[in-house]
């Protein structure tokens, strides 16, 4: 029902396999309320602390990894690095984050990818979400990058970035729409400021503009961008069949949520 969100826990197990190929066997994964998962791993490779991954029409995926590389994949097990991918300031929980392909990918070849920038040399970071045009072959690359989102301000540390990325369902009000989770930074108060894109999912064009139908329209020009407010470090986002907006959290002390997000909602 939530494809995204057992992905990831389904990507998670399977990361292990990928990097040990002999151990390729059926397993279960069982979750705290009881349900199994029955998983058969199929290697494809070994990688360098993958987060995150996307199918490609054909055969082919890309796989992001922390430390900043992307790589194209085919079924074979044969992958290729993507060049031209910005450099990345990696270290805790954020790096290289997120890959997605833009709802019209066939034609447009867009990809976005969320990383953590510096201009300090590592001082403050925050995460940004950029997208280029994919060009497959022998020797990927990425071509036209342009950065469409900084998250605002860039802070010390290296904790609760999240950077989760998902476009909205094709043919919904949504379509078209980029949505993006922003951790607090584990400084708290920046989920309920006005003046910081912390704390909050953020929904965006496409292109990186603001959409006119955003929640928060009288809360100052950042604010426009926020779709829900009072986060912590949503690590994962995904809509279900009914186009209804899902999202998990990592809280304190076992304080972990799974949500459904609401626009214009405080989420605490």
């Amino acid at each position: 029902m939530f494809p995204r969100l057992a992905f990831s826990v389904c990507f998670a197990a399977t990361s292990m396999f990928i990097a040990h190929s002999a151990l390729a066997a059926p397993f279960k994964v069982k979750g705290t309320a009881g349900s199994i998962l029955l998983a058969t791993p199929h290697p494809v490779g070994g990688f360098n602390q993958p987060w995150s991954m996307t199918f490609l029409p054909g055969e082919e995926l890309l796989v992001a990894t922390k430390p900043g590389k992307l790589w194209l994949v085919k079924k074979s097990g044969k992958k290729f690095e993507v060049h031209n991918v910005p450099p990345t300031y990696a270290g805790g929980q954020g790096g290289l984050g997120d890959v997605v392909l833009h709802p019209d990918f066939e034609q447009n070849k867009l990809v976005y990818l969320s990383l953590v920038e510096s201009l300090d040399n590592g001082k403050s970071r925050g995460s940004i979400v950029v997208r280029g045009k994919l060009e497959r072959g022998g020797n990927p690359r990425l071509i036209d990058v342009e950065k469409i989102w900084t998250q605002t301000p860039k802070l010390q540390g290296r904790g609760h970035f999240s950077h989760r990325l998902a476009f909205g369902p094709t043919g919904s009000r949504h379509d078209g729409k980029l949505f993006i989770t922003s951790g607090d930074r584990q400084a708290l108060a920046p989920a309920q400021r006005w003046d910081m894109a912390l704390g909050k999912i953020i929904r965006l064009n496409d292109d990186g503009s603001v959409p006119t139908d955003n929640p928060f329209q009288n809360k100052g020009s950042l604010a426009k961008s926020f779709w829900s407010t009072g986060h912590r470090n949503p690590l994962g986002i995904a809509f279900a069949p009914d186009n209804q907006l899902w999202s998990n959290e990592m809280g304190p002390a076992h304080g972990d949520e799974l949500n459904i997000i609401e626009p214009g909602k405080n989420y605490g």
